[in-house]
């Protein structure tokens, strides 16, 4: 198989090495960016929601501040901004929470773009290479030998379809890639939106409630 694609590539010419470069990127970015948004920045917000709920109903902000810094996702590095506000008014801890949102939700959006304007590249890179392949074909057969235009023919058409072929490989999965990563970036910032609006609230509502000496114990932690 291995054999078959490198025998490929060579007879697609050099329209290849562009679409090769694009398909590194293209999978480099999506392994990053599968690994950051699924692994490192997701967290269960209901279950996070919940948790923050108990310990603020409790009055324990040290402890729902130590949940945060446990898991440290955008969301709980959001929440954990406007937690350490706690003891001024709530127009500073909602200011200490849109200027975490700021830093964190780029984070979640960052790169992912790239993956359509590399697929792009490469579908087009494809269609370049097909275009000057036929150019090269058709030009060499109307000055060949009659006995050498069946083999120039066909040399010109494989180095354009190749090209064609390893175009429209590089550019779907990039294209499925992006849609995928966007979706799932949505998601969260969907989240990080929900959950910073639930947390504020009960820390509006329950000012009276929250231990503010727990607090400082959790900020010298």
């Amino acid at each position: 198989m291995f054999e078959e694609i490198a025998h490929r590539f060579q007879e697609g010419g050099w329209g290849m090495y562009p679409i090769a470069v694009c398909s590194i990127f293209i999978f480099a970015i999506a392994i990053e960016r599968i690994q950051y948004l699924y692994f490192k920045a997701s967290i269960s917000k209901d279950a996070f929601v919940q948790a923050m709920r108990k310990y603020i109903l409790a009055g324990n902000v040290g402890k729902a501040l130590a949940l945060c810094s446990q898991t440290p996702t955008p969301l709980s590095n959001i929440i954990k901004s406007g937690l350490v506000k706690v003891n001024k008014s709530d127009a500073e801890v909602q200011a200490a929470m849109d200027e975490a949102s700021l830093r964190e939700i780029p984070r979640l959006e960052k790169r992912t773009a790239f993956l359509a304007m590399l697929a792009n590249v490469a579908m087009l890179a494809g269609l370049l290479g097909t275009i000057v392949g036929l150019i090269k074909c058709f030009g060499a057969v109307a000055t060949a030998d009659p006995s050498e235009k069946a083999t120039l023919l066909a040399q010109g058409i494989s180095e354009a379809m190749n090209c064609t072929a390893f175009g429209l490989l590089t550019a779907i999965p990039g294209l499925l890639f992006f849609s995928v990563l966007q979706s799932k970036t949505q998601h969260l910032m969907d989240d990080i939106n929900e959950a910073s609006v639930a947390v504020l609230n009960l820390v509006v509502t329950n000012r009276d409630k929250l231990d503010l000496s727990t607090l400082g114990a959790a900020r010298e932690e």
